[in-house]
């Protein structure tokens, strides 16, 4: 029973919860009038292009409803294409387009005709996905996952997600999706997380509930992988902290095929799952750098 309190003081003293990070990180280290230019995807990306940090190429940005038939019209040149709320989260409204050997447009096999398509953009601007009020719509270069993440699941576009203080890397990990997030890396929509040894850019376990040795659907092996381009990764994460004037982040990493590494989005509150997919408290990690101490 001694053992058993020992583990769970240990555990409270090692793990940052919410109350925690909100007070003593991100409003503690971050001024709120920035949280916009991490919040908003394409005040973002400007900030990236500024500075020469690689992102996916834009598109088209629309802004207004009466401008939605302009702006579709203006990316019929192009294949592939991604959909995003500017000021979305947690993956809502997010929709890759593809089209067939018709010409038409696919959305996760299913096909989508124009007047589909500007409903979902109509809701974009509308705000029915973001994160308060009005919203952009952000339409951009698809990305073609890296070779590397097929052997562990075919389908979607798994992302590193990167937490730094004070332009430190402190935690890592690889979110994949699974069967039950639809082709979606992140986790609450049930993709798998997946821990990283920061050191050495080797795949730890996957979590998603449970620990696993291989990715639960397709089998393939997880544990001790070494990541492709993982200081190229650790590169880019510390020189887009570097380039916004938040001390306390978590950044979203894509690697495409042909481009490498690039930038997906800034979080000012990123989750604490992460804890959790790497068995280490992020607490722990923070006291031991000697960056700050958490009580």
């Amino acid at each position: 029973m001694k053992n058993i309190f020992r583990k769970i003081f240990a555990m409270n003293n090692n793990v940052l919860g919410i109350n925690q990070r909100n007070a003593n990180l991100v409003y503690h280290y971050n001024h709120r009038k920035d949280f916009p230019l991490a919040d908003d995807k394409v005040r973002t990306k400007s900030i990236l292009e500024k500075n020469g940090i690689a992102c996916a190429e834009t598109y088209q940005v629309i802004e207004r409803i009466g401008d939605i038939a302009m702006g579709w019209e203006a990316v019929q040149g192009y294949e592939k294409i991604a959909i995003k709320p500017a000021n979305g989260s947690g993956g809502g409204g997010i929709k890759i387009l593809r089209k067939n050997n018709k010409n038409q447009w696919v959305s996760s096999g299913k096909g989508m005709d124009k007047e589909q398509v500007f409903a979902h953009l109509a809701n974009i601007i509308m705000g029915v996905y973001s994160l308060g009020g009005k919203d952009r719509v952000l339409i951009e270069r698809c990305i073609e996952p890296s070779p590397f993440f097929h052997t562990i699941y075919p389908k979607g576009v798994p992302d590193y997600r990167v937490i730094l203080l004070h332009d430190v890397p402190l935690l890592a990990m690889l979110r994949v999706p699974t069967d039950k997030s639809d082709g979606k890396a992140n986790l609450h929509q049930g993709g798998l997380g997946i821990g990283i040894d920061m050191k050495n850019g080797c795949l730890l376990q996957g979590y998603d509930g449970e620990y696993h040795d291989n990715h639960p659907d397709t089998g393939a092996p997880i544990l001790g992988k070494t990541i492709p381009l993982w200081d190229e990764i650790v590169a880019i994460s510390i020189a887009t902290s570097k380039a916004f004037p938040l001390n306390y982040l978590g950044i979203d990493i894509v690697v495409d095929k042909d481009l490498g590494p690039l930038i997906m989005e800034i979080n000012v509150r990123p989750g604490l799952g992460i804890q959790n997919v790497n068995k280490v408290g992020l607490k722990q990690l923070i006291n031991q750098s000697g960056l700050t101490a958490l009580a």
